[in-house]
């Protein structure tokens, strides 16, 4: 039966109550790396597992800025510790036909016959190491749940008061047993990581029980003696995808029931140096919670066209994470990078800690390029921009945003790198930074690409006079004329901006 209006506001009224942390106190500064227990952990070694690979996340980014870690400890599916409460995973899928499975249980088991929880060992490893233990789940489903619970079946998800009590407990048993540093309530891994969270015709009316649930796991994680338990929250990067799902962060945040929100979509991993979380910033700042925005692992992957998934290269990582401090996030979150850890990879994490690192670094903007997943869900990108014919009096578009102030940094050199497909020599291509032309800056041209190099260029506008300023830029571009007998238009693929820095200017 659906609740009526009084008891909905009730509702409301009651998640607004929950207990908050010290109002007054600022968001703590962290930098935050997550391991979902499977990829690069429980699905790779071989068991028996010694306790060097039990400790391997932990120990990975030991040393690095990171002071926080966070562990997957489910995927809806099933939980990777011997709960008293929920199911482990694995145990409704016996006899194994995937070797990864298998390891799972395998790897799981050995160590609890040498009386040993998987979760403990990681928990206090983690605790060795100087670092903060959250744990992660999946909100919108569990292992051993009824499946016509989940909205992919028919179901009504989290709004099955059933499978609220679960998670619940899931959760309370992951405060109170486990004590756990922090939990991270995932509502942002649908779709590609779990069903949704809820039909979206009843959205807006579970919008208020949701918010009520929310503030009741705060209470309950708060409420633990000792230490409080960090109450955090994945959420998708723009207010409106999150309405869509019942989720009224700032709501929330104006009622300190979370301490932290990370913005983010499990279905678009790409590095997004202009995702779109002021929204989140401006409203935690008012009761001190925090905003830990997500760094995606990939700079490009089969969702946006790629052949092949492209981790960033440090420069690249560098520049969102530039961004992201400069749009006053409180820190910096990141997952999945290549694995096993190299010193590539430990040094981008140690420079996530802080924004001075980073300041006279060498960066590289990539924008964005729009998957179609994303943009149904409502999470658009600038890129690709396609031009259909020639027209002088149409230019387009593209907004972007740069942390640095190249009049007080001094770069080396700037340089603004536009591919475009099916463009020649001989088209008339104006490009405006700002509304200043760039027809006086030095371009250079190379070709698109190493097994095609006749079906795209690379423009390369060395900016001297007229260069990118901190904060918002816009680009704009346009196909004004074309040469004779050649007809139809261009696409804009890319758009980079690389501020190279040096001992001098």
């Amino acid at each position: 039966m659906k609740p009526s209006r009084r008891q909905l506001l009730q509702l409301t009224a009651t998640a607004a109550a929950a207990a908050s942390p010290a109002v007054g106190k600022p968001a703590k500064r962290r930098t935050l790396y997550y391991n979902d227990a499977r990829h690069y952990y429980l699905f790779v070694f071989e068991p028996p597992m010694r306790l060097e690979d039990a400790w391997r996340p932990i120990d990975e980014v030991a040393g690095t800025a990171v002071d926080t870690f966070v562990y997957g400890v489910e995927r809806g599916d099933g939980l990777f510790y011997p709960s008293k409460v929920g199911m482990r995973f694995g145990a409704d899928i016996q006899p194994f036909t995937l070797s990864a499975y298998w390891r799972v249980w395998r790897n799981m088991q050995s160590l609890m016959d040498r009386g040993l929880d998987p979760l403990e060992v990681l928990r206090d490893r983690a605790r060795a190491k100087g670092l903060d233990f959250f744990a992660s789940i999946r909100m919108a489903s569990h292992g051993g749940m009824n499946p016509k619970f989940k909205v992919t079946e028919g179901g009504r998800g989290l709004a099955h008061p059933e499978l609220r009590e679960h998670q619940f407990a899931v959760l309370e048993e992951l405060v109170t047993r486990y004590g756990v540093d922090g939990i991270e309530l995932d509502f942002a891994a649908a779709p590609g990581g779990m069903p949704p969270i809820v039909r979206k015709e009843e959205a807006k009316a579970f919008t208020p029980v949701l918010t009520e649930y929310t503030g009741r796991i705060a209470r309950m994680a708060r409420a633990r003696r000792g230490k409080p338990c960090h109450v955090a929250a994945r959420v998708y990067p723009a207010e409106a995808m999150c309405l869509a799902q019942g989720m009224d962060v700032r709501a929330w945040l104006r009622s300190n029931i979370v301490d932290s929100v990370t913005p983010m979509l499990y279905a678009d991993f790409n590095l997004d140096p202009d995702m779109p979380f002021d929204w989140l910033t401006s409203e935690a700042k008012a009761t001190n919670a925090a905003v830990y925005p997500m760094l995606q692992p990939y700079a490009r992957d089969e969702a946006t066209g790629s052949a092949v998934r492209i981790a960033p290269a440090p420069e690249v990582m560098r520049a969102a994470a530039a961004n992201y401090w400069d749009r006053g996030a409180d820190g910096l979150y990141t997952w999945f990078m290549n694995w096993p850890l190299g010193n590539a990879e430990r040094r981008m994490l140690t420079e996530l800690g802080d924004p001075d690192l980073i300041r006279r670094e060498t960066k590289r903007y990539v924008l964005r390029r729009r998957s179609k997943q994303a943009t149904e869900l409502g999470y658009g990108a600038a890129l690709p921009v396609e031009i259909p014919s020639a027209n002088p009096d149409r230019a387009y578009p593209i907004r972007f945003h740069v942390a640095d102030d190249a009049a007080t940094t001094q770069p080396r050199e700037v340089v603004l790198r536009i591919l475009v497909t099916n463009l020649v020599t001989a088209d008339e291509f104006p490009v405006k930074l700002n509304g200043q032309s760039l027809a006086g800056e030095p371009v250079a041209r190379s070709a698109g690409n190493p097994v095609s190099p006749y079906s795209a260029l690379w423009l390369d506008f060395r900016l001297r006079q007229i260069r990118p300023r901190r904060g918002e830029n816009l680009l704009e571009v346009s196909l004004d004329r074309r040469p004779a007998q050649l007809q139809g238009g261009v696409t804009v693929e890319q758009v980079e901006l690389v501020i190279d820095y040096g001992t001098y200017a």
